[in-house]
């Protein structure tokens, strides 16, 4: 695997923004922190706080643990409101929620139990934190054992119908405890924290023959999934809570195909457009997700070309330079060419043989365009198997054009005749009969065109390529 254009800008983009938050969160903030913890039988070591922005955690701060398990975490700036879990000595961990003007707190425990033995005192935050946690835990080992009884038992049978109603019976008994505290403490930041974390709860939407309707209980689901999500209060952002949301909202509630995600993607982004620290998030993290030679789904770097083009501007995105914002427009212009669906661009260029062979000359219904480099050890292992498929399909309407990059021209032709390859093979060292026209970030990588030149397929392995020719032959009723 050899990569050819590194295209890296946008996630030290990202990492450059979380900084940024973070440094300006501290900053901005001048009440102190004073955090005070004895936890009986705990090591004497380093305690770590750990803090959170989005999917990333850092090191909030350090402080040392003595013999007697007793450890003081003072701060001249407090934390950024938030999620955050100390890492002690001894593999051992705990969590605790802070507001801004809810950092002095007193914390005892035993290490063979912190969550079960956690007294905390003044932090109402990270008391109701616990108070909940232990409500969620007393039930977890019947809710579990009901699981497995539903998916034991058959729909309507006296066991599924009993463990059903049980089941139900518990979750009303959690929601009406959460709503308990909703009511006796409607502005603490855990009533936030909680609610956004909330999803809608799921339709029973029926068709008129009584089915249910899963496409409309989906689109009802997803319509509704960030309803309880106030975008206005940044604290969110210090939590797993959007993080998670955003990522069952984007990966596992939207099928997995580029026009899908930008169709729920762009509505979200410009929900969050108002909301300045949101919008930077969830356009970056979006965006990261499909980048290119990162994601599985077959042409996602669609998707992140679309938000660079239209939010990754001078105007819109804020915390980068120009001069970084452009290099990120640059790196997305050159895949547009190559994105499935457009007209793959011609290529005229050298062959072995020192005349010039262009795609566009190829008269078979199906071409494939090959790019591979020498010193590449999966184009290596990929090479016989390429003309082994060519040998195979090129009498039933397939032809190769393979360009090999990142080589000299004494490599390229040994490479060639090693393997045998019978199908036309070019290079242009200057590149320039490549450049912006099929985008590859890790060699090898295979093109599909189909009669009209349209790039059908990309990011494939070899042995993906002759189920894309039966599909496309058959179109075309061969």
């Amino acid at each position: 695997m050899r990569r050819i254009f590194p295209i890296c800008t946008l996630s030290v983009v990202f990492l450059g923004f979380l900084n940024s938050t973070l440094a300006q969160s501290n900053t901005s903030i001048k009440d102190s922190t004073y955090i005070e913890a004895y936890i009986e039988g705990l090591s004497a070591g380093t305690a770590r706080l750990i803090g959170t922005y989005g999917d990333q955690n850092y090191i909030a701060d350090t402080t040392v643990v003595d013999a007697h398990g007793h450890f003081i975490l003072r701060r001249e700036k407090a934390l950024p409101a938030g999620f955050y879990y100390f890492l002690l000595p001894g593999q051992k961990s705990f969590s605790i929620l802070v507001d801004r003007h809810d950092q002095h707190m007193t914390l005892r425990a035993k290490a063979d139990d912190i969550p079960g033995t956690m007294q905390i005192t003044g932090s109402v935050n990270t008391q109701l934190f616990y108070r909940n946690a232990r409500f969620q835990n007393a039930q977890e080992p019947e809710l579990k054992q009901l699981s497995q009884i539903l998916r034991d038992s058959p729909p309507n049978s006296p066991e599924y119908i009993k463990a059903k109603a049980r089941q139900d019976e518990l979750i009303a008994q959690r929601k009406a405890h959460l709503d308990s505290i909703y009511r006796e403490y409607p502005n603490a930041f855990f009533t936030r924290f909680k609610i956004a974390g909330q999803n809608p709860d799921w339709p029973e939407f029926r068709k008129p023959n009584g089915e249910l309707d899963t496409l409309r209980n989906i689109l009802y689901y997803r319509e509704h999934f960030w309803d309880n999500v106030d975008f206005s209060d940044v604290r969110l952002l210090h939590t797993p809570v959007i993080a998670n949301k955003l990522k069952r909202y984007i990966v596992e509630l939207t099928p997995q195909h580029p026009d899908s995600i930008i169709k729920v993607a762009d509505p979200l982004v410009q929900r969050v457009l108002p909301y300045k620290e949101y919008f930077q998030f969830f356009v970056n993290w979006i965006a990261l997700q499909y980048e290119n030679g990162k994601t599985k789904v077959m042409d996602g770097e669609a998707v992140m070309v679309h938000l660079i083009d239209k939010y990754f501007t001078p105007e819109l995105a804020f915390w980068d330079t120009p001069e970084n914002i452009a290099k990120i427009r640059k790196k997305a212009n050159e895949m547009k060419a190559s994105l499935m669906g457009r007209k793959g661009p011609d290529v005229r260029a050298l062959d072995i043989n020192g005349q010039y062979k262009s795609i566009y000359e190829m008269t078979a219904p199906i071409i494939v365009v090959f790019m591979y480099s020498p010193d590449c050890e999966h184009c290596r292992e990929q090479a016989p198997e390429i003309q082994r498929i060519y040998q195979k399909w090129k009498d039933r309407g397939v032809d190769i054009y393979g360009i090999a990059l990142n080589t000299t021209d004494e490599k390229w032709k040994e490479f060639v005749r090693k393997n045998g390859f019978t199908f036309t093979n070019v290079f242009d060292p200057t590149n320039r009969a490549i450049y912006a026209k099929y985008f590859v970030d890790i060699t090898p990588e295979l093109y599909v065109l189909n009669k009209d030149r349209i790039i059908v397929a990309k990011n494939l392995q070899a042995h993906q390529l002759e189920t894309i020719f039966e599909r496309e032959l058959a179109k075309m009723g061969n």
